[in-house]
């Protein structure tokens, strides 16, 4: 943030979804609109910044290069440490260090 030529936020909006609660289900085709409206606006940013970085409480939930939008050059050196002390996988996080040996939902460890 600091190096920042500029801060971007980019999102939508709705009341909050409970999916299994009557009266409050996702409205899934409205989401998905929601979704690509907000990837044709980043990706007009995207057209005029080399590259883009984020913190991880503000971030792209769908981010494909989250390890380096998010943790940077320092990535390789928190994965060390990730494995070093927390070796089992036991503290993730939807993108977090380590949370691509786990399936999207977070419940299943991926084989090696």
């Amino acid at each position: 943030m600091l190096d920042a030529f500029a801060l971007l936020i980019s999102a939508a909006h709705g009341a909050p979804a409970y999916p299994g609660i009557r009266g409050h289900e996702p409205d899934l085709a409205s989401a998905r609109r929601q979704v690509g409206a907000i990837r044709r606006a980043v990706g007009e940013i995207e057209r005029l910044v080399l590259r883009r970085g984020s913190y991880l409480a503000e971030s792209d939930f769908f981010e494909t290069a989250w390890q380096l939008a998010f943790w940077g050059s320092n990535y390789p050196r928190l994965f060390a440490v990730k494995d070093k002390y927390d070796p089992n996988g036991l503290f993730i996080v939807h993108h977090g260090v380590g949370s691509e040996r786990w399936s999207a939902d977070g419940f299943t460890r991926l084989p090696p």
